[in-house]
């Protein structure tokens, strides 16, 4: 069986290539038993064990049976699509995620979910700080798996919605249904110190939806979407997520 890899952030820099083509393949094949095949070939590679699987735009186990002709893309820890086209007071209303590799201006995106109907606007901001690691940070560099992007980041705003209505989550009376216009925009490429990388803006008739809404996205963005941040420094370089 043949079977395509796909690496992005950390493991292409340590595989050296953007995918590899590997044959000879035994049937069947789990997405857990590829990653330790893999691992055998190319030592490396490193640790696969927390490395995500997904084919398509699908996340997919360690347990799913791979077919001769997979794209399999492996997508190593995160560090935490542009928008369709359409009517953009729909896509606010669903959620709207857009990558730009121009800089975020915060003010802009709170305009955008303006709305009559709605009385709070809550915008979170994530910007470059100057030290971590104990390292003085010269600057970060994202890199996004864009095909992914945008279907994850609909799940998770699907996921704030479903947590809007449920009393145990919101924290209120849940079962929100009012009008709640969601935005979220990240950086691709370098971003200086000071500058924002991510910038996430909710509006809802009341402040406690939107202020739960933009700490609910912020929290599962980072998590969850397959966005890698690399810190720069002076004398070197280290991908968020991955150990030293």
């Amino acid at each position: 069986m043949q079977l395509t890899v796909l690496f992005f952030a950390g493991l292409r820099e340590r595989a050296g290539v953007d995918e590899l083509v590997l044959d000879d393949l035994s049937e069947p094949l789990s997405v857990g038993q590829f990653k330790a095949e893999l691992g055998r070939r190319h030592p490396e590679l490193g640790d696969l064990t927390s490395v995500a699987g997904v084919l398509g735009t699908d996340y997919v186990p360690d347990g799913h049976l791979l077919c001769g002709g997979d794209r399999l893309a492996l997508l190593p820890p995160v560090s935490g699509g542009q928008a369709d086209p359409g009517d953009e007071d729909v896509r606010l209303a669903a959620g709207l995620f857009e990558l730009s590799a121009e800089p975020i201006d915060p003010g802009r995106l709170a305009q955008r979910v303006q709305h009559p109907a709605c009385g709070a606007v809550v915008t979170f901001t994530g910007v470059t700080r100057d030290h971590n690691r104990e390292r003085d940070v010269v600057e970060l560099d994202y890199e996004a798996f864009e095909a992914m992007t945008g279907p994850e980041m609909g799940r998770i705003f699907k996921d704030c919605r479903s947590a809007l209505e449920d009393p145990e989550l919101f924290g209120g009376e849940g079962g929100e249904t009012e009008p709640l216009r969601m935005l979220c925009v990240h950086r691709t490429g370098r971003v200086g110190v000071g500058e924002p990388s991510v910038v996430i803006s909710v509006a809802s008739p009341h402040r406690e939806a939107a202020f739960f809404a933009a700490r609910f996205l912020i929290e599962s963005l980072k998590e969850r979407l397959p966005v890698w941040k690399k810190e720069v420094y002076q004398d070197g370089q280290h991908w968020i997520g991955e150990r030293s």
